[in-house]
């Protein structure tokens, strides 16, 4: 079995486990009914359109 020749420090060791948590932004689109920005396929919030129907209807 092969050892380790140094210790790995702690800002190596952690920096190489970091990769694992990025966050990433969540994808916004802008609608194509409103023009509000709203998550990429889901039904916008301010409209209630999804893929140009009306899929929710909202009081105006």
């Amino acid at each position: 079995m092969g050892n380790p020749k140094r210790k790995i420090s702690k800002a190596r060791r952690d920096s190489r486990r970091a990769q694992t948590f990025k966050l990433s932004a969540p994808g916004l689109v802008e609608c194509p009914q409103c023009h509000e920005m709203k998550l990429a396929h889901r039904v916008c919030a301010n409209c209630g359109y999804y893929k140009n129907k009306e899929v929710v209807s909202t009081e105006k």
